[in-house]
């Protein structure tokens, strides 16, 4: 009887210890899942308006909401970017980065739809058209509370000319590509360097007259204060247009008497088609710009060097533009060069000589 009962005991005991031992082995793996997997998904960051935003550890699916971000994402970190906000132009992007969805946003034109950009499940969102402060942050929370548990990263002065070192920068720590960040910001700040320091000692009374011709007529236009029409002052002209500022997307209807009275020194074309029929259109002839041959179309390659967006893809309209104004003052600015090496670290593609001559000389 004695050994009937200890044997019963054991019994007992053996699958108490059993049960408490798969239980821990259980709480064990819990345990070891939630403390090793889960921190290294995530990670905590300050964004560029001071928010503390939780973002994966690994960001391989990028959205942004408006150009100037989804340039700053596609130049730093091309396989990253999971759509466009519109599309580049095909014959200066590789394929694979062309072939991606165009998916609207929010930037003057309201294209953005938020269930699109939820449903392609990106990492995370970039809200990069915030330059005023304040208003930014509301903006981006805003943004946070329709997105829902994607997290919304904003990015400061992606639109302004003399600031774009502290976005690339972020954006390359961001996405863990900091070398290629540090090689762009070089780039940048050599040319701004070059350019602003030569065009200082330019006096007032001196400076070229610009008119910023945009539209198929050449009849609307961005005066000093927009950030459309930055790069004009920032190389040393002055911006004859004297008219309303338009919000936003800007390009205020002129105006053909108006532009006869500015009577600018240097037109800028924005239009291909204007291009080709100012010189020979009667209401141009007389202007200065026209009559001495200074009317030139901006050079658009994956993106316009100038405007539209007012993205970091302005870094080459600096050199462009400054060597447009001034020719004599930039003889030894080697343009050509700049392209070749602009090309091949923000659009990531090689142009060979015979592309290059024919986006200068159209």
């Amino acid at each position: 009887m004695d050994v009937v009962v200890i044997t019963e005991r054991c019994y007992h005991l053996l699958i108490l210890l059993g049960v408490c031992g798969v239980l821990f082995c259980a709480f064990a793996a819990c345990t070891t899942t939630q403390g090793t997997i889960s921190p290294a998904e995530n990670r905590t960051i300050t964004d560029m308006v001071g928010r503390t935003v939780v973002v994966p550890s690994e960001i391989e699916s990028i959205l942004c909401t408006s150009p100037p971000s989804t340039m700053l994402v596609y130049m730093i970190a091309p396989g990253r970017l999971a759509g466009w906000n519109f599309a580049p132009v095909k014959e200066y992007t590789p394929g694979r980065y062309a072939a991606l969805p165009v998916v609207g946003g929010w930037f003057g034109k309201e294209t953005g739809n938020y269930e699109t950009f939820i449903s392609m499940h990106p990492d995370i969102i970039v809200e990069g058209y915030t330059t005023d402060g304040g208003a930014a942050l509301a903006s981006v929370a805003e943004r946070q509370r329709k997105l829902g548990p994607i997290p919304v990263v904003a990015v400061e002065d992606s639109t302004n000319t003399t600031g774009y070192s502290e976005p690339i920068r972020f954006v390359g720590e961001l996405l863990g590509e900091e070398e290629r960040a540090e090689a762009m910001i070089a780039f940048y700040e050599g040319i701004l360097a070059t350019v602003t320091e030569r065009v200082a000692s330019i006096p007032d009374g001196e400076r070229v007259g610009v008119y910023y011709a945009e539209g198929p007529k050449g009849l609307a236009t961005d005066p000093t204060g927009s950030q459309h029409a930055e790069l004009i002052e920032l190389c040393g002209g002055r911006n004859v247009a004297d008219c309303a500022l338009t919000p936003g997307m800007g390009m205020t209807e002129v105006s053909m008497e108006q532009v006869i009275r500015w009577d600018p020194e240097v037109i800028l074309a924005a239009e291909p088609d204007f291009y080709a029929t100012v010189r020979a259109d009667p209401l141009w002839q007389d202007i200065t710009a026209v009559k001495t041959g200074r009317v030139y179309l901006i050079p658009r390659t994956a993106f316009c060097w100038f405007d539209r967006p007012p993205g970091i893809n302005r870094i080459i309209g600096i050199p462009w533009t400054a060597k447009v104004l001034y020719p004599d003052l930039f003889t030894d600015m080697d343009l050509e060069g700049l392209v070749r090496e602009y090309h091949d670290l923000f659009i990531h593609v090689s142009l060979s000589d015979d592309q290059i001559h024919r986006i200068l000389n159209p």
